[in-house]
């Protein structure tokens, strides 16, 4: 087998061929980071004589993106390398310097060396895929109308000093409604014609949200149905698990879906000492979404909250016993979005594509393309 180590760029793209038994360089290409330009880069893999090889990829996201589907439309095997791999094994190659043939042969070195088998994989995403693209788009508006909420509530404080707007309330169509009359009685001055400027921004981005918000509810609710029906989990926090976890089928039990999360402790131990420290990688968004629904869980559910209380009186602090719910919640949602029993059994048997290979480790890392 050999392995093809890839350096993206934004305007090209360099590629080293490796033996992966003892890491010798085959060859090597460079090529422009554009589409035409991919059927050369796989004729020339092809053309290296070896049945089988495994594109290495340094997890670049937009810049790689392009590239790895190209190759996985065409059956290709494509892993992924975590940029922070690639630090120790430039500092460990014999070769000094830096240019991108010497970092694609050190992404296709560090790939050999972590062992394919245990590099996240990419993969095309279907409908997760969508449901991530569509929860990034809602935060970015919602990062842009609380922009301009602040901007206007600075002039609409230099337009009535005395009035005090409540938090939160430029959202709501009252207030919106109400702040447009108020303007619209003001005399025309430079301040006021921005203040109407703002707010007219501001219903178009809020109605623009909540669209995208009955969207995801009709999406989640092909999806993952019993995740939506759990208590705590709303509509929008079950669609960024969704998004994150991108197909519940790439992880082999809720073990490795916890350590993607975050939400495993990591060992310590050294000698006659025993323990386990926080985890503070991993995927930081899903972790979030798992803090979410413990916190709901343990204001709403009392199942949930005797739960905390009896880790507490164990000895262990408030925060503790929140990362124990959050484990126990990573092992929740891998059976919620899995499918049903009773769609399972009647489903035909799949033959795997050897040119398809999916496998379920995937530490840290997204593997959504974007």
């Amino acid at each position: 087998m050999i392995v093809i180590g890839a350096d993206t760029h934004k305007r090209s793209h360099t590629l080293a061929a490796l033996n992966e038994p003892n890491g010798r360089v085959l060859a090597n290409r460079t090529v422009a980071a554009k589409q035409r330009a991919f059927d050369d880069l796989l004729l020339w893999a092809r053309g290296l004589n070896h049945p089988e090889r495994v594109w290495a990829i340094e997890d670049c996201r937009h810049v790689s993106g392009a590239l790895e589907r190209f190759l996985l439309v065409r059956g290709e095997r494509v892993v992924r390398v975590p940029p922070k791999l690639m630090a120790g094994a430039r500092n460990a190659a014999r070769e000094r310097g830096k240019s991108d043939i010497i970092d694609a042969v050190a992404i296709a070195r560090a790939a050999i060396r972590e062992g394919l088998d245990t590099l996240p994989v990419a993969r095309l995403a279907g409908r997760e895929l969508d449901v991530r693209l569509l929860v990034d788009h809602r935060e970015r508006l919602v990062a842009q109308r609380t922009a301009l909420i602040n901007d206007l509530r600075w002039q609409l404080h230099d337009l009535w000093p005395e009035d005090e707007i409540p938090p939160r309330a430029l959202t709501t169509t009252r207030w919106q409604d109400r702040i447009a009359r108020r303007l619209t009685r003001c005399n025309r001055t430079a301040r006021v014609r921005i203040a109407r400027d703002e707010l007219r921004r501001i219903r178009e981005l809020t109605a623009a949200i909540t669209q995208l918000e009955h969207e995801l509810a009709t999406l989640v609710g092909e999806l993952a149905p019993r995740l939506l029906a759990e208590t705590g989990c709303g509509v929008l926090t079950a669609a960024k698990l969704i998004g994150e976890i991108a197909g519940v089928s790439r992880f082999a039990t809720d073990a490795k879906l916890a350590r993607t999360a975050a939400a495993a402790p990591i060992p310590a131990s050294s000698g006659r000492i025993d323990r386990h420290r926080l985890d503070r990688g991993g995927n930081r968004q899903l972790n979030c979404a798992l803090h979410r629904i413990a916190v709901t869980k343990a204001r709403v559910d009392p199942k949930t909250a005797a739960y905390l209380a009896r880790k507490q009186a164990e000895g262990k602090s408030p925060r503790e016993a929140l990362r124990c719910l959050k484990r126990h919640l990573a092992r929740r949602i891998f059976k919620l979005l899995q499918a049903p029993p009773e769609l399972t059994a009647h489903r035909p048997p799949v033959i795997a594509n050897p040119g398809l290979m999916i496998h379920c480790n995937t530490p840290a890392g997204t593997p959504t393309l974007t």
